[in-house]
């Protein structure tokens, strides 16, 4: 808990330290409209990556951008810290936690300086104060909502707001408008290998899917799953001749992504940052946990459906399956298609059921 309460204290200059990555920066989003009920005058500022800077871009509570390049030369990394010196912030809120935005909470300055109980590789000694309550045990979307908690606001509604420009959605619309609903989105990449549940799981799930249900599909994600896109293109081409697919993948923005995945009616994904964009936008998500945990990791709300492995190494958190061998990535193939399928029947179902009543 903080010294001083969050409630009692005045604040003109704030700082969001956030910089990635994109499904945190997104859990981050509702604190932003909360920050500005609490303080209606004050200057918000967020500390971002650049490659994630635009989807901020236009947010009605946000006042200011401090954008940089992670692999960028150490000059960049010297006039950061020196905009941040210059703004002297009341409070820096490391919402990170780890050794670099440590050094960037403690060139703020700020008399108030908060950090969570997540914080690593020594960080927390750059803050004055943790937020209780916020452990690696708790999911990720309450942690950073009990911030909101502290300035007493948490009974406010969650609202991730993307600012959307008419140029996004009309982009998303002349690709998408004459597709047949319902709309299937999918994302089948991932950074970690062992978060990728197999391209081929993914044909069978939604060619099934779309043949039942005459669904159309889209499949985004960044240009680096461009070659995995084109696999499960191919895939669903085979198993689902007569329905159509889109493949957006790489050809993206991040406002042009929020666009596409508001406009579809459920996305088909691993745990990603475009699974919680999706959720932000109020798409329900199927996702597919394998390595991590689908409570921790996983987007709050009762409308997605999260499938995880059931094997006692699953939610484990490995970047690289520690097993070889006959149990080496076991929790690709233990993860059934058969589950993860009627998880996406039921999200369908219950959209049917949601059209029919309205």
């Amino acid at each position: 808990m903080p010294p001083v309460k969050l409630t009692d204290i005045e604040a003109h200059r704030i700082c969001i330290i956030k910089p990635s990555a994109l499904g945190d920066v997104v859990q981050a989003l509702p604190l932003l409209p909360v920050l500005r009920a609490r303080f209606p005058k004050a200057r918000i500022s967020w500390v971002i990556n650049r490659e994630l800077a635009e989807l901020l871009v236009g947010h009605p509570d946000l006042d200011e951008l401090l954008p940089f390049d992670r692999r960028g030369p150490w000059g960049n990394w010297r006039q950061l810290y020196r905009d941040l010196k210059r703004r002297r912030f009341d409070i820096a809120f490391d919402l990170q936690g780890l050794f670099r935005t440590g050094l960037m909470t403690a060139a703020t300055r700020a008399p108030i300086r908060i950090g969570l109980q997540t914080a690593r590789e020594g960080s927390h000694l750059f803050c004055n104060a943790i937020i209780s309550g916020t452990d690696r045990r708790v999911p990720a979307h309450k942690v950073y909502w009990r911030v909101a908690e502290e300035l007493g606001l948490g009974d406010a509604p969650r609202r991730s707001l993307v600012a959307l420009g008419s140029e996004e959605q009309a982009w998303a619309r002349q690709r998408l408008d004459k597709l047949p609903r319902p709309l299937l989105g999918i994302h089948p990449g991932a950074r970690w290998t062992t978060k990728r549940w197999p391209v081929e799981n993914f044909a069978v799930v939604a060619g099934k899917a779309m043949r039942n249900q005459g669904l159309a599909a889209v499949l985004v994600g960044g240009p680096a799953e461009q070659p995995v896109a084109v696999q499960l293109e191919h895939l669903l081409h085979r198993f689902a001749p007569s329905n159509q697919v889109v493949n957006l993948t790489g050809q993206t923005s991040l406002k042009q992504l929020a666009a596409v995945l508001d406009q579809t009616d459920v996305l088909l994904t691993n745990d990603s940052g475009p699974m919680h964009l999706a959720a932000a936008m109020k798409t329900p998500v199927v996702g597919v946990f394998t390595c991590t945990n689908a409570v921790r990791s996983g987007p709050g709300g009762e409308e997605h459906e999260l499938v995880s492995t059931q094997l006692s190494c699953g939610g484990s958190y490995k970047k690289r399956c520690p097993y070889r061998g006959a149990k080496h990535m076991a929790c690709l193939e233990e993860l059934s298609t058969s589950r993860v399928s009627a998880a996406l029947e039921r999200i369908i179902d219950q959209q049917d059921q949601y059209r029919r009543a309205a």
